[in-house]
């Protein structure tokens, strides 16, 4: 049973690494796409904003 923890530890590694808020931020920008595309509306601009503004705010946490 080593086997499985370990691939538990690599899939949580790979997924949330250094940085957790970036992987909550990009599961919720694919909720909120899914959502707005359920309702009609053309929505891929959410996604590449999101983590944009994911990735800038991890960026300045990181250089304070």
């Amino acid at each position: 049973m080593k086997w499985l923890g370990d691939f538990g530890r690599f899939w949580y590694d790979f997924v949330i690494g250094d940085d957790w808020t970036i992987a909550v931020a990009v599961i919720i920008a694919i909720g909120l796409t899914s959502a707005l595309v359920h309702r009609g509306w053309n929505a891929w601009p959410v996604l590449p904003v999101f983590v944009v503004a994911a990735l800038a705010a991890s960026s300045w946490r990181a250089l304070r």
